[in-house]
């Protein structure tokens, strides 16, 4: 019996196979976004906790230079004779390759693929040319050496793994050791670190990766829209359960009169849900992997250049995403489906068939008053809560009360034409475009959460382009800045400098702890670079004055939010030094406060932190022959001087990668959404007949039923648009002040892109065209007969 009555199930979907291709391909197209971007947020992942790996990133405590230096490797010697256990680091550069070197006969198990009693050639790695441990794509972009390069897919991606030695010749950083590895057990018998090496600091282990912390947000902008995607594409596969389930009620009635158990029934075509949602669901994540390999080049590019996080461009078919693409559509489906299974078992044994149940939406009362209550949860949420959870249920109940909104707005708006609407023709056009309201409501509403991310995201993206672009004006105002490796060489900087009349800005800083906060103090010297590049979000009068003399601190606003301070707050910066804030400033992308202090005053609590970084104030047209001269005069590196047009260049650069991420995302989107009303008209198409036929009877030509056609998917399109864009600056305004606030602990302003709207709506226009041309077309081409057959099939 049970194959019998799955035969008779399975029918259905031969004899509508359009309405089996709507329900795979928009299953399929949302699975497809979903695991695109977990392929890409789990690629990523996975280079974050190998570069954790490599590093002892996380798992072991540090030393490190109070003051940033480089670590003499006598020093490192006094502290294993003076019982410490610790093992050295040596990292840089080598072209567009992370080296970096380690002593593997004192490195903890488990740092970098060589250690003692590992499978792995230790006498190779640490005696002769040496050996150098990466990936191949990493092995491929370094310079020639005469090191054997050996293939570990284990290591970090743009990060090679050499043996201190090496790593030192390579660099050339004879002598000289970046960090120590504090190994977990120590003897109780050793000397304090301060009675050893008072300039160095002991770290403890952060509770994860501070790259990780740092791309949260990008993440979970990638997640919101692939989650976007995929409830787009459940809109579609809704309604096309929806109508199977309304077309199936005939079928249901003779199988449950012939005595098939409600129970069997509901389960079968539960099963054959889940059967059609897997396969939907295999052929998502195949999608997903394409999307994800087109676009992980962009996102590694974007993660390095702002974060500095290397994440490798090759993707990997990790089965941690590929399982939840799998999950997520076959639990898509069981949501989907949910109300039609409920009506089943509900629906009494000799209930009619009602072929258009399905179009009878259940708007009025109940529908407004659900949207109106979802608005003023998302508003009252938007007001008074509090906290990451409280922000995502504002920004749900924000879009889904917008969509339940828009058929009863549609019909309203449609309502006002027909009231104005002089001629027969189009009267009946306005009524009949108000009559297919419920039976597209599912994909305008598919295309308005469209429209809405579109706008929502776009003016957040470019309102952060526009405040980044501002920010590194702000922060690189000066124009050339230089690194030195010791005091001896930042003592000659400053001479060259002042010999040809260079302002130099010495970069101070300490990592402390300010109002129970991890921060960074930073020393300033009172010049007009920081007075008329620097723009404070809240200020006392003359707030750089006050700093000048001393007697106030400027916080940045995550400290500011996050200890709840405000101005004239006092802060205890170190011991016996307590200051009040003059000053909160924007700090956009920093996962830590910070507190800037006068330099003087600086120096006074922090007398051994050397000054080994500079701004340099110069004519822009002088740069080069002044790089020549710290070159020549000073022996600063290259690779120690950096330009600030080439430091903006960098960065802007490196956003319209992110934009290249950004736009592609919105146009699958968009694309999902007109996938949808395409379905949709073309189902309707079908079941519209009885309505066009008389209309074609009484002389309208089938040419002028096709372009009105096409005039009403435009119509329908440009009145979502209309609603779309409210609903998207909302958005935008929660993501930038509320969500973002929770989140980061800093605030983006809002701006708006006008231009970028109307290419926006322009698209949705196009779409909704491009959706509507083939039903249009097919009715244009309707042979007369068939419209005839209306009236001869008529009872």
């Amino acid at each position: 019996m049970t194959r019998t009555i799955f035969s008779a199930l399975f029918s259905h979907w031969r004899r509508n196979p359009l309405h089996l291709i709507t329900l795979l391909a928009g299953l399929a197209l949302g699975t497809a976004l979903w695991s695109g971007v977990q392929a890409i947020n789990a690629e990523a992942r996975a280079s974050y906790d190998a570069a954790a790996a490599t590093l002892g990133e996380g798992t072991y405590a540090q030393i490190v230079a109070q003051d940033g230096a480089a670590i003499p490797q006598q020093t490192y010697v006094g502290l294993r004779r003076a019982g410490w256990l610790v093992s050295p680091v040596v990292e840089g550069d080598l072209g567009r390759v992370r080296i970096v070197g380690i002593d593997p006969l004192t490195a903890p198990r488990g740092i970098g693929p060589v250690s003692v009693g590992g499978g792995a050639d230790l006498g190779a790695f640490v005696t002769g040319t040496g050996q150098i441990l990466a990936r191949a794509d990493t092995l491929a972009a370094l310079p020639e050496t005469d090191a054997t390069v050996i293939i570990t897919p284990d290591v970090a991606p743009n990060t090679a793994i050499v043996d201190i030695g090496l790593a030192q010749r390579l660099l050339g950083r004879a002598g000289q050791i970046d960090r120590l590895i504090v190994l977990p057990e120590q003897p109780i018998k050793r000397r304090p670190l301060d009675t050893i090496a008072p300039g160095l600091i002991e770290t403890a282990p952060p509770d994860s990766s501070e790259v990780a912390r740092l791309t949260d947000s990008f993440h979970l902008n990638l997640t919101a829209f692939g989650l976007l995607s995929f409830v787009v594409g459940l809109f579609i596969v809704h309604g096309a359960i929806g109508l199977a389930f309304e077309q199936r009620r005939p079928m249901v009635r003779t199988l449950r009169a012939l005595g098939v158990p409600l129970r069997r029934l509901i389960w079968l075509m539960a099963v054959e849900l889940a059967t059609l949602g897997l396969i939907a669901g295999l052929v998502g994540v195949a999608l997903g992997y394409v999307v994800a390999a087109a676009l992980l080049p962009d996102v590694a590019a974007t993660l390095r250049g702002l974060y500095g996080a290397d994440v490798s461009g090759q993707l990997t078919l990790r089965p941690a995403w590929w399982i939840s693409g799998l999950a997520i559509a076959v639990g898509g489906t069981a949501v989907a489906s949910a109300g039609a299974l409920w009506s089943l078992a509900r629906m009494p044994l000799l209930a009619s068939a009602q072929p258009r149940a399905w179009v009878m939406a259940r708007q009025g009362v109940a529908l407004s008053m659900l949207s109106l209550t979802l608005l003023m949860l998302a508003g009252g949420l938007a007001i008074w809560g509090q906290g990451l959870s409280a922000g995502f249920i504002m920004l749900g109940a924000l879009l889904v009360g917008g969509a339940l909104a828009l058929p009863p707005l549609l019909t309203l708006a449609l309502r006002f034409g027909q009231a104005r609407a002089r001629s027969p023709v189009a009267q009946w056009f306005w009524a009949d475009t108000r009559q297919q309201v419920p039976g597209l409501s599912l994909a305008l509403m598919a295309l308005l959460l469209a429209m809405t991310a579109n706008v929502g995201v776009s003016t957040m993206v470019s309102s952060f382009r526009l405040t980044f672009v501002g920010f590194l004006d702000q922060r690189l105002a000066s124009e050339l800045y230089v690194s030195a490796t010791d005091a001896a060489q930042a003592e000659r900087i400053a001479a060259v400098a002042m010999a040809q009349g260079v302002v130099v800005l010495p970069i101070l800083a300490v990592d402390a702890k300010v109002a129970g906060q991890p921060a960074e103090i930073y020393g300033a010297r009172d010049h007009a670079t920081y007075r008329d590049n620097w723009q404070l979000l809240r200020a006392v009068p003359d707030a750089w004055s006050v700093l000048a003399r001393g007697e106030g601190v400027l916080v940045n606003e995550q400290l500011y939010r996050r200890a709840d301070l405000d101005l004239g707050t006092m802060v205890p910066i170190a011991p016996g030094l307590e200051l009040p804030i003059v000053g909160i400033y924007g700090d956009y992308g920093n996962p830590v406060g910070q507190v800037i202090l006068n330099d003087a005053v600086f120096t006074r609590q922090f007398p051994d932190v050397t000054a080994l970084r500079f701004g340099l104030r110069l004519d822009p047209s002088k740069v080069d022959a002044f790089r020549a001269a710290l070159r020549d005069q000073a022996g600063v590196a290259d690779s120690a001087m950096v330009d600030q047009a080439v430091i903006k260049a960098m960065s802007l650069s490196v956003f319209e990668r992110t934009f290249t991420v950004t736009t592609a995302l919105n146009i699958l989107t968009l694309a999902v959404a007109g996938f949808a009303m395409l379905m949709s008209l073309l189902t309707l198409a079908v079941m519209r007949l009885p309505q066009l036929a008389p209309v074609w009877a009484l002389g309208l030509p089938r040419r002028r039923l096709a372009a009105l056609d096409l005039l009403r998917a435009v119509v329908l399109a440009a009145l979502t648009g209309a609603l779309a864009l409210p609903l998207g600056l909302a958005l935008a305004w929660a993501l930038l002040a509320v969500v973002n606030v929770e989140a980061f602990g800093w605030r983006l302003p809002m701006y708006l892109f006008p231009m970028d709207y109307l290419r926006l709506g322009a698209l949705a226009l196009l779409a909704a065209t491009l959706a509507a041309l083939w039903p249009a077309w097919r009715l244009s081409r309707m042979p007369p007969t068939q419209l005839l057959g209306v009236f001869r099939n008529e009872r």
